[in-house]
């Protein structure tokens, strides 16, 4: 370009220069009124309002058990917790009223953290019934006890060989050691394999340890019975049954009966279904339900103080 052209172009751009200065001293002007106002209203406007406190947990009194509650589930709940106590069934082959009884098996068997009468229980079983292709709806049924209970009893080394028809030999003399009179409840001579005797020292001294005994709880009520001994506990033809048999676990030397505090008047291995829902309510059995395993005893169903240790081969 030539000169006459560049000084034009110079006083053009010193000409734009200009208006962009006084556009932004106008801009300046209005955003400083602005901010007056906003600062004008705002000094006289009201205080803002406090946050609402959040709620106040309600009294323990009236809360359901830490991590028992569970959404969706009241149905069920409340169906479990009608039949506990009133349910007509024969679990055993013979009637019984409600699952009182079973329940803390049952709630160890499906992982519930709670009671059978919470929606954490009715979850939980629900989850068990589906793992085991049945309706789940999370509502107690004694067809499905039944398919529980098959597999407890499976566990059992002694169930596993009687299944097969095979009745385990005594074992020698010589491999019973027999219990203090202390450890015995009423004193009596009571004997067991000497590393299943171990193993009951061990899970007695943790039992205390937790708090969970009082008195003679836990103490050996039975022991080892031999042949002899069976066959004259069936001379009347009463074996065979619920509560007697011709082969018995405690001819293997590693099954014991415990002292559970029983119903008042009632003899410590009464069947009366008073005496068994007495003892399943007794801390000292709802510790074994959760921690007997840990020493390798595992429960006879039907008898609460009827438990058999398994680190030996009946």
């Amino acid at each position: 370009m030539d000169f006459r052209s560049g000084r034009a172009l110079l006083r053009d751009v010193n000409m734009k220069a200009s208006d962009v200065l006084r556009f932004l001293l106008a801009i300046a002007g209005v955003a400083v009124f602005a901010l007056l106002v906003l600062l004008r209203v705002t000094s006289h406007g009201p205080s803002p309002r406090p946050s609402t406190p959040p709620p106040r947990p309600p009294p323990a009194a009236h809360r359901s058990p830490l991590g028992c509650e569970a959404a969706g589930w009241d149905v069920p709940t409340e169906a479990n917790r009608g039949s506990l106590a009133t349910l007509a069934w024969s679990p055993f082959g013979r009637p019984e009223t409600g699952w009182e009884t079973y329940a803390p098996l049952i709630r160890r068997e499906i992982g519930a953290a709670c009671g059978p009468t919470t929606a954490n229980f009715a979850a939980a079983y629900a989850a068990w019934q589906g793992r085991h292709q049945l309706p789940a709806d999370g509502v107690f049924k004694p067809e499905d006890f039944h398919r529980m209970l098959a597999e407890m009893e499976l566990r059992r080394p002694f169930v596993q060989q009687t299944a097969k028809g095979l009745c385990p030999e005594a074992p020698a003399d010589t491999a019973l050691a027999t219990a203090a009179p202390g450890e015995t409840y009423g004193g009596k001579a009571v004997q067991l394999r000497e590393a299943a005797l171990s193993a009951y020292r061990r899970m007695v001294a943790a039992a205390k340890a937790a708090g969970v005994t009082h008195r003679d709880e836990l103490k050996l009520v039975s022991g080892y019975r031999g042949p002899a001994e069976e066959a004259a506990r069936c001379a009347d033809g009463g074996c065979n049954t619920v509560t007697r048999a011709h082969c018995s676990a405690h001819r293997t030397g590693l099954a014991m009966d415990l002292y559970l505090a029983p119903a008042p008047g009632q003899d410590p291995t009464s069947t009366e279904d008073g005496n068994r829902r007495a003892m399943t309510r007794t801390p000292a059995y709802r510790w074994l339900v959760d921690n007997a395993d840990r020493f390798g005893f595992l429960p006879y169903p039907f008898e609460p103080w009827h438990w058999e240790w398994t680190g030996e081969p009946p």
